[in-house]
């Protein structure tokens, strides 16, 4: 009993602390913005001049490639496909959680992009953008879609080179939009910063509430 009790304690206290945390140092970083009229930060500026020194047409290739996977056709291809795997497999509830996680994520950018309102960088950009910019929906997009993907096939994982695997590419993919989208022209690093925030705090309420709805019926099964 004492050690269901200590499993029921982390499946709730562990994600609550984790989105307490990043949810803080999310409406931090919004009101510093805020307070500085929605331009470049001294932090924006010194990464800014840092990728820009990268520039080169085979690096402007390669992050057109990459900023790409952060929205359209390659994001709509796997949320099919995953769809339509859980949906084969019957796994209900897991195909619940990821469209409850994919889609509430993009309701909650359009909301932070609306309370914030912060103007895109000025100067040349390679790709085309419209909208606010804080926080990044590519890097949000990116951040919430490719967790999910994660959490949700590191349980079928069965070794744990395999899960670190699976972490690492995930990790690696996510970074690399984010940066990307520095690259391009279209966010300050800040915007990126902000939508790791602000998806990690979804995916942290979702996900902790999915895990203690899962255990909550356990008992009910067995009864």
């Amino acid at each position: 009993m004492p050690q269901a009790r200590s499993v029921a304690t982390r499946l709730w206290l562990v994600p609550t602390i984790t989105a307490a945390v990043l949810a803080a140092g999310f409406c931090w970083l919004a009101v510093y913005i805020r307070g500085g009229q929605g331009g470049p930060t001294a932090l924006d500026n010194r990464i800014i001049t840092a990728v820009r020194a990268w520039e080169s047409p085979g690096m402007t290739s390669f992050m057109k490639c990459i900023t790409g996977m952060g929205n359209g056709l390659p994001v709509v291809v796997l949320s099919i496909v995953l769809l339509l795997v859980l949906a084969m497999l019957r796994y209900r509830l897991e195909l619940l959680l990821f469209i409850a996680v994919v889609s509430g994520s993009g309701l909650l950018n359009l909301l932070l992009k609306q309370l914030v309102q912060r103007t895109r960088p000025a100067g040349e950009r390679l790709v085309e953008a419209a909208g606010y910019s804080f926080p990044s929906g590519h890097a949000m997009a990116a951040f919430t879609l490719y967790g999910i993907t994660a959490y949700l096939i590191w349980k079928h994982i069965p070794r744990r080179e395999g899960r670190a695997l699976m972490a690492l590419i995930s990790v690696l993919l996510i970074f690399a939009i984010g940066l990307s989208r520095i690259y391009v022209g279209v966010h300050y690093p800040t915007d990126v910063l902000g939508a790791y925030l602000a998806s990690g705090t979804w995916l942290a309420v979702t996900v902790g509430a999915f895990r203690c709805w899962q255990a909550a019926r356990q008992p009910a099964k067995r009864q």
